[in-house]
């Protein structure tokens, strides 16, 4: 296994930060003639989304084709140069082609692109697992790679039901933990979602409403309490901040309170940090830093930099019923591959040395104060809210919302939109980028909302 002194030292800075410029109005030429092409061979659900969006919206909804990136950049096929807010969905935490991301990744491909996964693991294998171990603050954590953050919610549900031996589980009003299967079953983000799926989902799940202030704390609480009656609730499913949700950060005492009342019914806690995790929302681990007991943890998005990896944690007490059902398995052909260790422990590494959690909340904290000052008394703007970076700025409607993600668009912002109605706009940047360059889609927005 190669020394921790050989892996790529993590650079100091973002190494690309520019302004927006747009040299054709988007979508142009190129990419509407890629996308006639895209909609020739892709699934038709995507182009019938943005049918139905432009409908709503009374707004074009033809997308850019990207092309590349740098930095806090992305260039679409046409040349124009945008501020990347979205940072693929909050995935590429240390910008796009960060220097020690990409030495790791080209290191590794001239050695070692894939092992045998479960049966003979890679050394890097070996090394990631040790520093993913060390995230949970449990005691002789082991982990199950992955390869999704769907996947590794799958893995944390398939876990509590062999410790606990109970099948059923709770989740909220609001959250998104992925499409698969076992994680569609908790989907409480958008019903339609799971409704052509409900009679080959998991049965036995119940959904509890989630707080989004202190004064819905307290009968929140007691219909979680009502849930986990019965007693065949196995897990809790938890995200610290609703991320698809709308970026909606619970009180603190909510999310303690729903760890105390899990445990008090012998269920264990998932604590979905997919989104919120690895330096996301202010902490490596929003849960913890937050002062909830977690008794499972799930990685995603960011672990890779970019890089499909994922991870499922928890202590041995938990992890050991694995071994006690006879021959179960949760394994993939590609999960902990190699190249994506590689990405990860280069993440990782970056985000310790960088200090890019702690950046994240001081950065995070002015941007949304700033950003509010911006947009105050705006046409359609209700507010901002969020942690670290990820920032969710809710306006009057989804249609609203549309029209918003359209016209920063169009003036080299790339945005994306949640909250149960799409009403939110919701900023995941990549951690390294200048404050400036964040606040700088405020007066671009209020321009927007004003027109």
């Amino acid at each position: 296994m190669a020394p921790l002194s050989e892996f790529p030292r993590p650079e100091a800075e973002d190494p690309g930060a520019l302004a927006p410029e747009i040299r054709v109005p988007p979508p142009g030429p190129m990419s509407r003639a890629a996308t006639d092409r895209l909609e020739r061979v892709e699934c038709p659900a995507h182009g019938s989304r943005r049918e139905r969006r432009q409908r709503e919206s009374e707004t074009d909804m033809t997308p850019i084709v990207l092309a590349s990136a740098r930095g806090s950049n992305v260039y679409d096929v046409d040349g124009n140069r945008y501020v990347d807010l979205a940072a693929g969905f909050g995935s590429v935490s240390l910008g796009h082609g960060a220097p020690s991301l990409l030495r790791s990744i080209e290191a590794q491909a001239s050695r070692l692109i894939q092992g045998l996964g479960d049966v003979y693991s890679a050394d890097l294998k070996i090394a990631l697992l040790e520093r993913i171990a060390a995230l949970h603050p449990g005691e002789g954590a082991r982990v199950i790679l992955t390869q999704s953050g769907s996947d590794a919610v799958t893995a944390a549900i398939k876990t509590a039901a062999l410790a606990t031996g109970r099948p059923g589980l709770v989740a909220f009003e609001g959250s998104y933990h992925g499409l698969g299967y076992a994680p569609l079953a908790g989907c409480g983000y958008r019903e339609s979602f799971r409704a052509p799926f409900s009679a080959q989902l998991n049965p036995h799940v119940r959904f509890a409403p989630y707080a989004a202030s202190p004064e819905q704390t307290a009968s929140c609480l007691e219909a979680l309490e009502r849930c986990l009656a019965a007693g065949d609730v196995g897990a809790v499913l938890f995200e610290p901040i609703l991320g698809r949700g709308g970026c909606v950060v619970p009180p603190d005492e909510f999310a303690r309170g729903v760890s105390e009342i899990a445990r008090r019914h012998g269920a264990l806690v998932i604590a979905d940090e997919v989104w919120t995790g690895l330096g996301r929302s202010g902490s490596m681990v929003r849960s913890a830093a937050i002062g909830m007991h977690a008794d499972i943890l799930c990685f995603g998005k960011a672990l890779g930099g970019g890089m499909p990896i994922s991870a499922c944690v928890a202590p041995f007490e938990i992890m050991r019923a694995w071994a006690e059902n006879g021959e179960v398995l949760h394994t993939s052909t590609h999960a902990g591959a190699p190249l994506a260790c590689s990405a990860a422990i280069a993440t990782l590494d970056s985000l310790r040395f960088r200090k890019l959690a702690s950046r994240a909340r001081e950065v995070g904290d002015t941007a949304r104060a700033a950003i509010h000052e911006h947009l105050k008394g705006a046409r359609g703007y209700c507010g901002v809210r969020g942690a670290g970076l990820m920032i969710g700025l809710e306006l009057a409607s989804g249609d609203v919302a549309q029209r918003a993600v359209r016209g920063l668009l169009e003036r080299g912002y790339l945005v994306v939109s949640g909250g149960p109605r799409g009403e939110t706009l919701t900023l995941t940047p990549p951690l390294s980028i200048p404050e400036e360059l964040l606040v700088g889609v405020a007066p671009r927005l209020r321009e927007v909302l004003e027109r």
